[in-house]
C-alpha cells in the first residue's frame, strides 16, 4: 500500500493541490520500492493465477452433475475461475472480465469444444448494454466537473461554511463527499478531498483524533454516497441491468427513494460515532492551509456554465423519467453530446475516462447472462430454495454475504454473482433482491483494500489498518440490516 515517507516534503504544504499531484506524490515515493518488488510480485501473481485455475477445474469437475451440458460445465468453470481471480487479484479486475467474455465466446460457440454450440452474440452485446451508457454518461459529467474545477469549488465552499470547529468541519466534509459521490466516482471524490486536506492532516500529526476522524469519515461518506443514485456505484448499475434483463425498469427517482435515505442515515451514524470516538473536547483547527482559488478565466467560466446547465438538465430528466418517457440511459446522450460539442470534454479527456470500470461491468453482465442462459442459476436456485427459509431470511443472508464478499473482492464482482442468484431464488421479489444486494455491497469498509476510498485514506500513512474497524464494523453490521428493513418497508407501502 502506498504511504508517505518523506514527512518534510515541501509539496505537502502546497495549497489547493490537484488530484493528479496527490496521486503522483504517492507514486514517486514508492517507485523504487515497486521496481524492487516487481519480480517477486510477478511470481506471486502467476502462482495465484495458477492456483485459481487449478481450483476452478477441480470444483467444476466435482460439482458438475450427470445431466449437465458442455455449456453448463464451461460456465461453472469460468464462474469459479473468475471468483478466484477477483479474490486473489492475480490480474486486474477488468482483465478478468475480458477473460470471461473471451472464454464464453471461445468455448460455448466452438463446435469442436461444445457438443451443442450456441450463438455467442448475447455474451458480447453487453458492451452495448444501457448500463454501460448510463455509467459512461456519469463519467462524462464527473470528468467535466473535475476539469472545470466545480468539484474543488464545492469543497472550498464547504470549508468556508464549516469554519474552524472540527465537528462542523467533519460534518461538512462528509456531507459534501457524500453528495459529490452521488454523481462522481467515489474514488475521484475521495482523492479530491484528501488532496485538499493533506496539509491540515499532516499539521495535526498522526496521533490527532481530529485528523483520524477526517481520514476515516471521508471514505465512509464516499462509499455511502454512492448508494444514493444509479450512477453512484457500479453495483447499482449491475442491479439495474439485471432488472432490465428480467423485463423490469428502474428509473432514477425510484432508485433514490431506495438508496438516498440509507446513504443519509449511515453517513449520519458514522459521523456521530467518529465525533464521539475522536473529537471529545477537540480544539479548533487552523485553516491556514486553505485559501480561495483565483478567479476563473473566460473559457473556464463559460465551460463552468455549460457544465452546470448540462448537469441540472440531466438530473431533472433523470428525476422526471416517469413522466417524460426517457430511460435513464437515453438521457445520458445529453452530457455525451453537449459536453463534447462545446469543447468541455476533449479527445484527451475521453482517453482518461475509467474505461476499465466499463470493461469490468460488461464482463460481469456477460457472466450473469451465461449463468441464466445455460440454466445453471435455476438448477442451484431450486436446491437453495428447498431449504425452505422464509424470503425475509434469504434477503438478510444475501445482504450480509454481499457485505462480507465485498470486503475481500470487488463489490462489482460480488454483485455480478449474487444478484442473478437472488433473482432466481426469490422470483417474486426481483426489485428488492437487486437493490438490497447492490446497496449492501457498498457497506464493505472493514479493510484498507475493501474499497478504493479506504485505500486512498490509508495511503497517507496517517492511519493504521485497525483504525478502519470502527467504521467497518459499524456500517458493515448495521448497513445490511437497515437496507433490508427499509427496502421491505418501501415495498409494502
Amino acid at each position: 500500500m502506498l504511504r508517505y515517507k518523506d514527512r518534510n516534503n515541501p509539496g505537502l504544504s502546497t495549497q489547493n493541490r490537484s488530484i493528479e499531484s496527490f496521486v503522483q506524490l504517492n507514486s514517486q515515493h514508492f517507485m523504487s520500492d515497486i521496481k524492487t518488488a516487481e519480480p517477486a510480485e510477478r511470481k506471486n501473481q502467476v502462482l495465484k493465477f495458477a492456483v485459481s485455475l487449478l481450483l476452478a477445474v477441480i470444483l467444476a469437475y466435482f460439482l458438475k452433475q450427470p445431466g449437465f451440458s458442455d455449456s453448463q460445465v464451461y460456465v461453472l468453470f469460468i464462474l469459479f475461475f473468475a471468483i478466484g481471480l477477483w479474490f486473489t487479484e492475480a490480474i486486474p479486475a477488468f482483465a478478468v472480465s475480458l477473460l470471461i467474455i473471451a472464454f464464453l465466446v471461445f468455448a460455448l460457440g466452438n463446435k469442436n469444444l461444445n457438443s451443442s454450440p450456441e450463438k455467442v452474440d448475447i455474451y458480447v452485446n453487453t458492451f452495448s448494454s444501457s448500463v454501460i451508457w448510463l455509467l459512461l454518461g456519469g463519467f462524462f459529467l464527473a470528468s467535466a466537473m473535475t476539469k472545470t474545477k466545480l468539484d474543488a469549488a464545492l469543497l472550498r465552499f464547504t470549508i468556508r461554511v464549516s469554519g474552524t470547529n472540527p465537528k462542523n468541519l467533519l460534518i461538512g466534509l462528509m456531507t459534501t463527499t457524500m453528495m459529490a459521490s452521488m454523481i462522481m466516482s467515489n474514488t475521484a471524490t475521495t482523492a479530491m478531498v484528501m488532496a485538499s486536506l493533506t496539509p491540515l492532516i499532516h499539521s495535526l500529526g498522526k496521533k490527532s483524533g481530529v485528523g483520524k476522524a477526517l481520514l476515516l469519515g471521508v471514505p465512509i461518506a464516499a462509499s455511502t454516497g454512492g448508494m444514493a443514485t444509479i450512477i453512484g456505484s457500479p453495483p447499482n448499475a449491475i442491479a439495474v441491468g439485471a432488472l432490465e434483463s428480467a423485463g423490469m425498469q428502474m428509473d432514477f427517482l425510484t432508485w433514490m427513494l431506495y438508496g438516498l435515505p440509507i446513504a443519509l442515515l449511515l453517513t449520519a451514524i458514522a459521523c456521530f460515532a467518529l465525533i464521539k470516538m475522536y473529537m471529545k473536547d477537540a480544539p479548533s483547527v487552523s485553516l491556514d492551509f486553505f485559501e480561495d482559488a483565483a478567479a476563473a478565466g473566460g473559457d473556464l467560466k463559460r465551460h463552468r456554465r455549460i457544465v452546470v446547465v448540462v448537469l441540472i438538465l440531466t438530473v431533472l430528466l433523470w428525476l422526471t423519467g416517469e413522466w417524460n418517457g426517457l430511460t435513464v440511459a437515453s438521457v445520458c446522450a445529453l452530457p455525451l453530446v453537449v459536453l463534447t460539442l462545446t469543447g468541455v470534454i476533449t479527445g484527451k479527456d475521453v482517453q482518461r475516462l475509467p474505461w476499465d470500470t466499463l470493461l469490468l461491468v460488461a464482463g460481469g453482465l456477460s457472466l450473469g447472462v451465461a449463468l441464466q442462459h445455460t440454466g445453471l442459476l435455476s438448477y442451484y436456485a431450486e436446491r437453495i430454495s428447498s431449504m425452505n427459509f422464509q424470503p425475509v431470511v434469504f434477503l438478510f443472508i444475501l445482504a450480509y454475504l454481499a457485505m462480507i464478499f465485498s470486503n475481500v473482492m470487488s463489490h462489482t464482482a460480488t454483485s455480478t454473482v449474487l444478484i442473478p442468484l437472488g433473482l432466481v431464488i426469490l422470483t417474486h421479489m426481483k426489485i428488492e433482491v437487486s437493490v438490497i444486494i447492490a446497496l449492501a455491497a457498498s457497506t464493505a469498509m472493514l479493510l484498507p483494500v475493501s474499497t478504493p476510498p479506504n485505500a486512498i485514506a490509508y495511503s497517507t500513512g496517517m492511519i493504521e489498518q485497525k483504525d478502519f474497524r470502527l467504521g467497518g464494523l459499524l456500517v458493515g453490521l448495521l448497513g445490511p440490516a437497515l437496507i433490508v428493513l427499509w427496502i421491505l418497508f418501501i415495498s409494502t407501502n
